[in-house]
């Protein structure tokens, strides 16, 4: 019997599924053989693929009994991606291909009915799976690229199943395969640049704040006040990805078949996400619990503009990942817990007119109109939310002033990313990791701000004249960290405090 490795993900972890497979004695049609365990109509069609692939290459399977069995045989497998693993057990059984270089091997990949080894998704985290268990891995051609960014060269990756039997014959050589360049998923020149936009100083700020921190933030104001063009402009602020967030991100897209000419994601994900969308496609899911958006915004920014037109039970989906920084998606038949740590970055107007306040403008139902709207969100979500800020119409002479000293995004993201190793830093020598702000809790959140009785007793009073639940009082100091790390300064003073509370609701409502 022999026995062939292949895998399925829970999330980005990989599980190993083996394949066993069996010639017995006695007469059979040779045009079909068994596939059993817990399978999908995919892995069950794998057969006619086999066989016409087969045929192709004028090869018949033998005239006995050939059972395939893919185990563990309570787990379901899914995936057109046994496809290859399955053909290369039944070659191996027939002695076309070497059973023991098999065994060395992790395989996958999809076969086309005239033998050819067609792309499928996962094949990255398989890779590195492989290279932490010392296994090749065989895969298609144009995965191989995909598969070499792992970091080791015991891959083949061919095109075609002769090309594997050629290059075990030994009358073919499978080159290793090269990575190619990785190219940015988010062209940071299509994102503009901070300097473009006109105003808009307390915004700015406001900004420069959620990415050196990491903070979530919204923003309200009339339509064309900026809202979305401040979002767009957030990852040309924020550091560059670090090489292991690389990594953890590209296999996030290689699961969802978003990887695309085996270049990995360098640049920070930008996900904006129309108001329409559905739950299963925000927290991910269907048959195969493939990742939704916000894990696609994993070490990102997740951007949600018109926000109460969103329904509620969309966004309630939002509140466990901000504060766990992964979703777990259960379904019938598959479980998978996939990374979420996303930034939020949430627009608005004030009411469905956009005008609030402004007497000209606004709609003959204000202000009832708006406090109908504000609540769609709810009261948790929005707790949740580290900056509130107001964004104001700007006014026409502004757009044509050519004196406004406006910074560039490269000088802010300087400050951003001082303030970044400041704050990674002192999480390393306090708590033998590095933790962004945002994500600060509990003890950390008292070694890394200590307060005096002055900023303290600040503190507290604004609190309870605000209205503070105790998961904003939290946010508070997370914030003033923040503003007292991008000046460089140790310790967190009362003026860094009253900055923080600025970005609070005044009211005890909501806005």
């Amino acid at each position: 019997m022999l026995t062939i490795r292949s895998l399925i993900f829970n999330g980005i972890a990989a599980t190993p599924i083996e394949i066993q497979v069996q010639l017995t004695g006695g007469l059979a049609d040779n045009n079909k053989f068994r596939i059993i365990g817990l399978v999908d109509k995919a892995v069950a069609e794998s057969g006619e693929r086999i066989r016409n692939a087969m045929a192709a290459m004028n090869l018949s399977l033998p005239p006995r009994v050939l059972t395939v069995n893919l185990a563990p045989a309570d787990v379901e497998k899914s995936g057109a991606h046994f496809d290859l693993p399955i053909l290369c057990g039944i070659l191996g059984a027939m002695g076309i291909l070497p059973e023991s270089e098999l065994s060395k091997y992790v395989i996958m990949g999809e076969i086309g009915l005239n033998g050819a080894i067609l792309k499928t998704n996962g094949i990255l985290p398989a890779s590195v799976w492989a290279n932490e268990n010392n296994l090749g891995i065989i895969c298609p051609a144009a995965n191989g690229g995909e598969a070499r960014w792992a970091g080791h060269t015991n891959i083949l990756a061919p095109n075609h199943i002769l090309d594997l039997i050629n290059h075990f014959k030994g009358t073919q050589i499978l080159p290793v395969p090269s990575s190619p360049v990785g190219l940015p998923h988010v062209a940071l020149a299509k994102c503009g640049d901070l300097s473009e936009i006109r105003g808009q100083s307390a915004a700015k700020r406001a900004l420069e704040i959620a990415a050196a921190g990491s903070h979530a933030m919204l923003m309200v104001g009339p339509p064309g006040s900026g809202k979305t063009m401040l979002a767009s402009r957030l990852p040309t602020i924020m550091p560059p990805l670090t090489a292991r967030e690389v990594l953890d991100v590209s296999m996030i897209y290689s699961i969802a078949g978003q990887l695309s000419g085996g270049s990995l994601i360098s640049a920070r994900p930008f996900r904006a996400v129309h108001h329409t969308a559905s739950a299963v496609s925000l927290a991910g899911g269907g048959v195969e619990a493939k990742p939704g958006e916000i894990s696609l915004a994993h070490n990102g920014v997740l951007f949600l503009d018109e926000l109460p037109e969103f329904q509620r039970q969309t966004l309630e989906i939002l509140r466990q990942p901000m504060e766990q920084g992964r979703i777990m998606i259960s379904r019938a038949k598959r479980t998978a817990t996939y990374p979420a740590r996303f930034q939020l970055i949430a627009a608005m107007n004030p009411c469905p007119c956009g005008h609030l306040g402004n007497a000209a403008l606004s709609c003959t139902r204000a202000p009832r109109c708006a406090e109908a709207y504000q609540n769609k969100i709810s009261g948790p979500l929005l707790d949740r939310i580290d900056l509130h800020v107001d964004v104001d119409a700007v006014n026409p002479w502004e757009m044509t002033d050519n004196n406004e000293p406006r910074e560039t995004s490269a000088v802010v993201r300087d400050r951003v990313v001082a303030a970044r190793d400041r704050q990674l830093a002192r999480s390393m020598k306090l708590f033998g990791r590095e933790i962004l702000n945002a994500h600060l809790d509990g003890r950390e959140l008292d070694a890394a701000v200590p307060l005096d009785d002055a900023a303290t007793k600040f503190l507290n009073d604004a609190a309870e004249k605000m209205g503070l639940s105790a998961r904003g009082y939290q946010r508070i100091r997370r914030i003033a960290r923040t503003i007292a790390d991008l000046r460089g300064a140790d310790a967190v003073t009362l003026s860094d405090i009253a900055e923080a509370l600025s970005y609070r609701p005044i009211r005890s409502g909501k806005f």
